[in-house]
Formats: structure tokens, C-alpha cells, sequence
């Protein structure tokens, strides 16, 4: 019966194998293998096992200056380069909106800069860490940024987020490009709500305009030069804007040039005047040559008449003189 079964089910006598088999072979295999510690050493693993762990983070040296610091310019004293090249390849843009409803420069209504730009938002909605890097502050400020964020980036720049509603993140904390940081809100001294973003090089805020290109959600290049000569400077790539920049730069030319033949025109006018002037004194001041700011009641003082007597002498019907005229005084 037992034989029927096994025949049925396909196993034969010849194709079973005892225990005793099975533990020959796995012992065979054993003894082919090399011993582990022959194939790797402790100081190899450690160091393999370091380099596939570690985590990806800047040089902590750039997070000492300044960074016990609850001011937001915190490199008040530091040696600041005139220039100075910073990759910003690695970008987020730190909201999803990408319309700007205030531009940096000087706001002339509240006589102040605006170190930043602000950016539409509602309240509640996400704001990203612009670059990877560790946040340096969360603060409220009454009188201005409200609840507000530093982050302190590996291509040594700054960036601010402010009038938030809330922190989702500490201070120390290391935050990846594009980590939800903060919620937008309307806090501190704020007409609305809306995201304020600065970026900063050591203490100088850099129009965030000159870095990115809002309009595209992009930067405008792999790279930001630094210079204290023009870091307030924005700056756009886009077709329409060139050519606006192209069209004004050529009115401006033309518009100096059209000052300069003027300026020209006036010093021969000045000069001409001049000459008619002194041979009209030649002339025991028979007649007189209007010049420029001059009217009858000053021509009439300064040559003992009346304007009533000028008009006569002249056939003046009204009180008007144009400059280039020639008048009788006698």
C-alpha cells in the first residue's frame, strides 16, 4: 500500500535521500567557504559601514559665527568678502505661489527698507526650506517678522521666512531643500497674509529677486555672485523684460544725447547773447537783447524807464517779451 502511494505521487526508492546525505553536503559547503575574518577586516566594515550611513551635512565649522546669536544680522562684526560665488543649484522655492506682492527696496510709506520680498499666501499653507542647511532661529517678534525662521544653508547663505503661523521645526535642526519648515500666516507687523523671504550673506540681505527667478519657480543661474557693489540689484532673464530693459536703455541714450546738443545750443545761445550784450553797450545801450528770466519790468529798472515808456518805444501791446528780441531803449 505504502508502495502504491509513493509511486502515485511520483517518488521512487531511488530519488529519496536519508537525513545523513543531506548533512554530508551542507558540511562540504562549509568547509569550501573562506573564514569571514580572511575576507574583511574590522576597520574595512567600520569604515564601509560609516560611509553608507552618514548623513550628507556641511562642515560643522559654518555653524559656529554668530549662531548663539538671537539677532537676525548676526555677523555684525565679521569680515565680509567684497565678492563672493555661492552655488544655489540645490533649490526649493519656499512656497508653491510664485506671485510677488512687494518687492525688496525702500518702502518710501513706512520709511524703511524692505530687506526681503513678500510672496502671496494664505495662512496655513506649507513654506519650504529654500536650500538644505540648520535652522539657526525660530522667534516671534511683535513689531516686525512675527514668527519667524533662520535657516543657515552649506553654500553660506541665510534665508529668513517670516509672519508664520507656526514652527514645524526646532533650532539645531538639520532640514533637507525642500522640508516643510514653518506654515505661512499673517503675524508681527503684517497687513495681510502673505510669506516674507529674505536671503542674506553674512548680514547683507541680498535682493532674493537677484537669486531667483519667482515668475518660473527657478534660479535664474547655477550660481549667485555676491558683490557689495550690487547685491540690492534684481535681476531677470526673461525674454519681454530684456527687451524693455534694451528699449529704455536705448531712450536713455538718446535722451543724454539730446541733453548734451542742448547744452550745447544754450552755451552758443549764452555766448551770442554776450557778444550782442556788450556791443549793444558799445552802443551807449541804444538797444537791449532779451535774455533768458528776463521780463519789461527788470528791463525797464535796470535802464532807468518805465515799462510804459519800453512798450511805446517798441510797440509792445502786451506785457511778454521773447528771449532773442532786440528793444529799443532810446
Amino acid at each position: 500500500m505504502m508502495a502504491m502511494t509513493l509511486f502515485a505521487l511520483g517518488i521512487s526508492a531511488q530519488n529519496m535521500q536519508s537525513a545523513s546525505s543531506f548533512s554530508k553536503k551542507h558540511s562540504d559547503l562549509l568547509a569550501k567557504q573562506s573564514r569571514v575574518k580572511d575576507q574583511i577586516q574590522v576597520k574595512e566594515a567600520q569604515k564601509y559601514a560609516a560611509d553608507l550611513y552618514e548623513e550628507c551635512e556641511p562642515e560643522p565649522d559654518i555653524y559656529t559665527e554668530g549662531w548663539e546669536s538671537n539677532l537676525v544680522n548676526c555677523y555684525k562684526d565679521a569680515n565680509v568678502p567684497n565678492t563672493k560665488v555661492l552655488d544655489v543649484r540645490h533649490y526649493v522655492m519656499p512656497i508653491k505661489g510664485n506671485y510677488v506682492t512687494s518687492h525688496y527696496g525702500y518702502r518710501p510709506q513706512f520709511g524703511r527698507t524692505h530687506k526681503g520680498i513678500d510672496l502671496r499666501a494664505a495662512v496655513g499653507d506649507t513654506v519650504y526650506s529654500a536650500f538644505s542647511g540648520r535652522v539657526r532661529l525660530t522667534r516671534f517678534e511683535r513689531g516686525g517678522y512675527g514668527f519667524y525662521v533662520i535657516v543657515r544653508h552649506e553654500n553660506g547663505l541665510e534665508t529668513v521666512y517670516g509672519h508664520l503661523s507656526r514652527f514645524l521645526v526646532k533650532p539645531d535642526q538639520y532640514v533637507k531643500a525642500g522640508q516643510p519648515i514653518a506654515l505661512s500666516g499673517n503675524t508681527g507687523r503684517s497687513t495681510g497674509p502673505h510669506l516674507h523671504f529674505e536671503t542674506r550673506f553674512m548680514g547683507y540681505a541680498i535682493n532674493p529677486e537677484a537669486i531667483f527667478d519667482f515668475a518660473n519657480r527657478c534660479t535664474h543661474t547655477d550660481s549667485y555672485t555676491f558683490s557689495k557693489a550690487n547685491y540690492t540689484k534684481a535681476r531677470d532673464y526673461a525674454p519681454s523684460k530684456r527687451y524693455n530693459q534694451a528699449k529704455k536703455s536705448a531712450a536713455e541714450e538718446k535722451e543724454t544725447a539730446n541733453k548734451k546738443n542742448n547744452n550745447k545750443k544754450e552755451q552758443s545761445t549764452v555766448a551770442s547773447t554776450k557778444k550782442s550784450t556788450k556791443e549793444s553797450r558799445k552802443d551807449s545801450r541804444s538797444t537791449y537783447q532779451v535774455r533768458a528770466g528776463d521780463n519789461l519790468t527788470k528791463i525797464a529798472q535796470n535802464n532807468g524807464m518805465t515799462v510804459a515808456q519800453l512798450k511805446k518805444l517798441n510797440g509792445l501791446t502786451s506785457d511778454n517779451v521773447v528771449e532773442g528780441k532786440v528793444l529799443r531803449l532810446k
